[in-house]
């Protein structure tokens, strides 16, 4: 790679990152969109199912909902800003300018109804609005702004001096080199690769948060780590059920199946097993994602199995996508489909204000890697693109006009060969064992402790090798070590059960339904 300036440099390429990329280029600035995908289906954006919320006849209640999901910690602000951009960029950006066509029903857009939404307010594209939004918008980008886009390209470093950031180390095919920018934009997505059971794509390995930090920023509400309850696991691979099914109807049932049909609150149906999220909420299956992910962890504990029952409506018809994806991993959703919760969403991260602007000069943070303040300690169901795109317009229209400022860029060393071929392989299986086991859906405080010991330890390993050689998935790693001793830390010291961040007593047993009920 050969050294170069651009105006606004984004690292990333799914909602926030297009977004950002869009908006920068529309107000003028030369922009270059860096990306270590090689394909649509390596950005998490392309991963989302359910669709994208907005704002219908009651902004005030959408705002209400945001809240309570997050159990009362979300900024209010930025919920405020969240709400009251939505329907007007999502109109703009995707549907005029993008071209986006969300399934409608005659009448309209066909809205969705989704856990912990009190109304209707989804729009989506069958159940992979993912994929239908993120491959015309990066087309769109490239073919119509004139945004250069590098592909297969890890950024390594910022490079920073004196609380400012002047672009960052790019590389290519085992070469780097310096691109300096006038503003830099983080868009780098989340933290699946940290787990050994996620919704992300491989590739999620927690880049620009760990960059950030490295080179000050503030991050925060890393304790929170969203599981998504309903995620299918089979021997070819992790895929996402999505909210939708149970806001369609699907009913999650455990593996009890009583030898008399109870006329409680527990009922049974032809798949099997009894419906019990009557028991833990008053929303039952669409209640917030960390109680539901919660209760479906303990039934899978004290029965065996959970699975959703889909035979209420017609599976097939509502769910094509969804469907055909079942027919293919050998799935039989006529039985049920068999779920457990998995790694899904970070709900903290690097700390912006409404613009996107980080702690640091002339760095900017948007999506999944950011923490805005919106999602506090539980994120409310298909915010996650909306707020990519909401931001990332934000961020890109604020970055544009700065100058290019050339300095002294750190130094890189040779790649070494004698890098051993498994080293990064090795650790991460170790690094996600420490993650799943101790700072998982449930967390114990000497757990915790541990993770620290094991993580630090870690580290330790893959900085004596940063420090003598250079290569991708050696700084991948570094960056999912960073993240993961964060994550724990935070865990660590927020001594209170909220959200997505759950604690236990050492030695607890499994909580019966009715002691875990809310």
């Amino acid at each position: 790679m050969e050294r170069s300036t651009t105006d606004v440099l984004v690292l990333g390429a799914g909602i926030a990152g297009l977004s950002a990329a869009l908006a920068a280029d529309e107000a003028g600035a030369d922009v270059t969109l860096a990306t270590k995908a090689r394909r649509p289906e390596e950005a998490s954006t392309w991963w989302a199912q359910g669709g994208i919320a907005i704002t219908r006849d009651d902004p005030e209640q959408f705002e209400q909902d945001i809240l309570e999901a997050s159990a009362g910690t979300a900024d209010e602000d930025a919920i405020e800003v969240l709400v009251e951009n939505a329907a007007e960029t999502v109109r703009d950006v995707l549907v005029d300018t993008v071209g986006i066509e969300f399934d409608t029903n005659g009448d309209g857009f066909d809205y969705g109804q989704e856990a912990a939404h009190d109304e209707p307010r989804i729009l989506h594209v069958n159940a992979e609005t993912g994929k239908h939004i993120h491959v015309p918008f990066l087309n769109y980008v490239a073919d119509e702004t004139d945004v250069t886009i590098l592909e297969d390209t890890a950024a390594l470093e910022l490079i920073r001096h004196e609380g400012r950031v002047h672009g960052a180390i790019l590389e290519h095919d085992d070469e780097w080199a310096p691109t300096f920018a006038g503003s830099t934009v983080l868009a780098t997505g989340g933290i699946g690769a940290l787990y050994p059971r996620s919704t992300n794509p491989p590739s999620a390995t927690g880049d620009g948060i760990a960059m950030a930090a490295l080179a000050g920023a503030d991050v925060d509400d890393m304790e929170y780590v969203q599981f998504h309850p309903t995620a299918c696991h089979t021997e070819s691979g992790t895929f996402l059920i999505s909210e939708a099914v149970r806001g369609e109807g699907g009913i999650l049932r455990n593996g009890e199946v009583p030898e008399v049909e109870d006329s409680g609150a527990r009922e049974t149906s032809s798949p099997g097993g009894e419906r019990f999220m009557p028991d833990y909420h008053r929303d039952a299956e669409l209640a917030p994602r960390d109680i539901v992910a919660r209760a479906v962890t303990t039934e899978r504990e004290l029965t065996g199995e959970v699975t959703l029952d889909v035979s209420a409506f017609d599976f097939e018809t509502e769910f094509p996508d969804l469907a055909s994806k079942c027919e293919q991993h050998d799935v039989d959703w006529t039985t049920g489909i068999p779920i457990a919760p998995a790694q899904h969403f970070l709900c903290g991260g690097i700390v912006v204000d409404e613009w996107g602007r980080t702690t640091l000069d002339k760095l900017y943070a948007v999506g999944e890697c950011s923490r805005t303040g919106v999602h506090g300690a539980n994120r409310l169901a298909s915010t996650s693109l909306l707020e990519g795109l909401v931001w990332g317009q934000r961020a890109g229209a604020d970055a544009a006009g700065k100058p290019i400022e050339t300095i002294e860029p750190p130094e890189l060393l040779e790649r070494d060969p004698d890098l051993p071929a498994t080293f990064a392989k090795d650790k991460f299986r170790r690094l996600r064992r420490v993650m799943d086991e101790m700072v998982g859906i449930e967390r114990t405080p000497s757990g915790l402790k541990r993770a620290q010991g094991v993580l630090r330890r870690l580290k330790g390993e893959v900085d004596a090798y940063v420090r003598t050689r250079t290569s991708r998935s050696l700084y991948e790693l570094r960056s999912a070590s960073i993240v993961s001793l964060l994550i724990s830390r935070a865990a660590a010291e927020n001594e209170q059960s909220v959200g997505c961040h759950y604690l236990v007593e050492e030695g607890e047993t499994t909580p019966t339904p009715e002691s875990a009920k809310q």
